[in-house]
């Protein structure tokens, strides 16, 4: 079995994944050209996929995505093949969740503040703004890995937390709701956090818009670590300039790399991180770990982890 390892990795861990079997030959991508080349040959794929890799894949049976969202990926010849995807969900929460809980703070307790005016003289307007998050409400849109590492931080911090999903997810301990998605304005009304956990379909693109922003608490803070075309730009700028919201911690954005002079960089309420909630030390290690589990089942005729509905998006 031939598997084209289409991402960077250190020795170790294609000396890990070599190690799962002698039944594999585990290659690494070189150049495109290359890559092309080798492709009618190749069953597996551990990270990116082209629609032009795609189209040359004659054995292909299984890919396996480095990261948990998958959109980038989901052209439609391919989603309407028997090719198993398979993402980094339930590798990524860990580290997307911190940085929420991150952003959120620093909104909360005026570390964005701080930052902006390294002054002494910032002390009094920033005690002044300071928020406590115990018995504030969280309100978690998709319960899914992300969602369920960011509800266990918030709930430690003495959060109440309710969240909205559209699959019937088990509620985890800490949660005290988790509705279907038609209640997704009932969460709005009634959280001070909103935090975005979703992945990037049809269904969630651009699902913060205008109505959804005048839903929202007056107060309320809007933490997005997932996908950044989930929100609605020009309802976020109006939002936010306009006093409908509180303010937003956001490390994905509707357009990236976010230009420097957009209006976004310098409100007053807003902090932006560039896109770096996925930074880990640990990352790696997790998805390798994930991929040989994987490897390891499919060669012996298991259901795979972490499967991809297509036609979904997650």
């Amino acid at each position: 079995m031939k598997i084209l390892l289409n991402l960077e990795l250190e020795d170790r861990h294609v000396a890990q994944i070599r190690a799962v079997s002698d039944r594999v030959e585990a290659i690494r991508a070189g150049a495109t050209e290359e890559v092309l080349k080798a492709m009618p040959e190749v069953e597996v794929v551990f990270g990116g996929l082209s629609r032009d890799m795609f189209r040359r894949a004659e054995k292909l049976r299984w890919v396996q995505s480095w990261g948990a969202g998958v959109d980038g990926m989901l052209t439609p010849e391919f989603v309407e093949s028997e090719v198993v995807l398979t993402s980094g969900k339930g590798t990524v929460g860990v580290h997307l969740a911190e940085h929420a809980m991150a952003l959120l703070l620093g909104l909360t307790r005026g570390i964005a503040h701080a930052a902006r005016r390294p002054t002494w003289g910032s002390q009094r307007p920033i005690r002044d703004a300071a928020w406590e998050l115990v018995d504030r409400t969280m309100g978690i849109v998709g319960l899914g890995g992300t969602g369920r590492d960011l509800a266990v931080r918030a709930h430690a911090f003495g959060m109440r937390i309710i969240a909205v999903d559209p699959e019937p997810v088990a509620r985890p301990d800490g949660v005290e709701a988790c509705w279907r998605m038609d209640r997704f304005h009932d969460l709005l009304a009634e959280s001070d956090v909103v935090a975005v956990c979703a992945p990037l379909t049809p269904e969630t693109e651009g699902m913060f818009d205008r109505e959804a922003f005048r839903r929202m608490r007056r107060h309320a803070l809007l933490i997005n670590v997932t996908r950044g075309k989930i929100v609605d730009e020009a309802a976020l700028v109006e939002a936010l300039g306009q006093g409908l919201i509180g303010g937003a911690g956001l490390d994905v954005l509707p357009q990236e790399p976010l230009p420097e002079d957009h209006p976004l960089w310098r409100m007053e309420n807003v902090l932006i991180t560039p896109h770096v909630a996925g930074g880990s030390p640990n990352r790696q290690d997790r998805i390798v770990g994930l991929f040989c589990e994987n490897l390891r089942r499919l060669l012996a005729g298991e259901p795979l982890l972490s499967v991809i509905d297509k036609r979904k998006g997650y």
